[in-house]
């Protein structure tokens, strides 16, 4: 999976090297212990998918150039920041397999450290005037804690319905990735147009994101063992959903029991991911996945034929057939 992801960057390795070496002096600060927390964090990278949709909508669009460099800065800041401030709100102390910065560091200093990079980010699209990108950012910030508050709202209750999860995950989930692929559009072209197409495309590929992710949640014969986290949280995923409203009014009232009461029992977890099983939660949710999939790729081929659009492709491919 990860030399798939390498073949897909091609189009853009050099500039994705040059990023790097930028975002690290970018980052940068005087005060000795938030130098130590975001080396820390730099060296922890996830798999760069946010820079690369950037350069990739940027290549697909125009060309690449100094404004590209700012539009991906900006998206990773952002994003490292709503990732420190999620582990404080969600309080896990992993991330990525390692140590988060509030297990490390306590929520104080992990709640200025998110505070630091979202104004770093700020800083940077001011510095290089750059208003139209700042403005997408910031209306994705926005919606992330828009969806965050949301989804709170709702999980006491346990009885959303689709219309209202979709929402959740359009704000929380599918807003950066929207934000990646139209910042980087907008490095390269000021077509309002095109901007828009690269925005619903990045809100598709998104959800189609947010629902793989839902899926893991549930195990599947090649993956493992189920995992059933989201279960733990409480969190309601499209398959547990669906399988909610395809129940009759007995068993969902008992499954909903068990969740808000028994979620910290493995044995009852299980129970619910059977049921969720049984009921072909699954099968639906990623009926529902491959359907965002083809409907980002109908906007995606209103562009022309070029190697970038081709790593797209590939990319939104890689994004649900992943396997972590």
């Amino acid at each position: 999976m990860g030399r798939k992801l390498d073949e897909i960057k091609r189009p853009i390795a050099t500039e994705l090297n040059a990023f790097e070496k930028r975002f690290r002096e970018t980052m940068r600060s005087p005060v000795a212990l938030m130098d130590r927390i975001t080396y820390y964090i730099v060296r922890r990278k996830g798999k760069q998918m946010r820079p690369m949709f950037v350069f990739l909508s940027a290549k697909a669009c125009g060309e690449i150039n100094d404004n590209s460099y700012v539009a991906a800065s900006l998206i990773e800041i952002l994003h490292t920041a709503s990732l420190v401030h999620d582990d404080v709100v969600d309080e896990s102390y992993e991330r990525r397999g390692f140590f988060s910065i509030n297990a490390l560091w306590k929520n104080k200093i992990a709640v200025l450290v998110g505070d630091y990079f979202l104004s770093k980010g700020l800083l940077v699209a001011l510095k290089h005037k750059q208003y139209r990108i700042l403005e997408i950012t910031s209306t994705a910030v926005q919606a992330l804690a828009e969806g965050e508050l949301l989804q709170i709202e709702k999980a006491r209750r346990l009885d959303i319905d689709e219309a209202i999860y979709f929402e959740v995950i359009r704000q929380k989930t599918a807003s950066l990735i929207a934000a990646s692929t139209e910042a980087g559009a907008a490095s390269t072209t000021t077509n309002e147009a095109t901007l828009q197409l690269m925005h619903k495309f990045g809100e598709k590929i998104g959800i189609a994101f947010q629902i793989r992710d839902d899926l893991f949640d549930f195990g599947t014969d090649d993956v493992g063992k189920p995992r059933g986290i989201d279960i733990k949280e409480k969190k309601m995923t499209l398959p547990l959903i669906h399988a909610l409203n395809q129940a009759d009014p007995s068993d969902r009232r008992r499954i909903i029991r068990l969740i808000k009461k028994y979620s910290d029992k493995p044995e009852k977890v299980a129970e619910v991911i059977r049921f969720v099983h049984e009921s072909e939660g699954l099968a639906y949710a990623e009926k529902a996945m491959y359907r965002y999939r083809d409907e980002a790729f109908e906007l995606l081929h209103q562009l022309p034929e070029s190697p970038a659009r081709l790593a797209l492709e590939e990319l939104v491919n890689y994004v649900v057939e992943r396997k972590y």
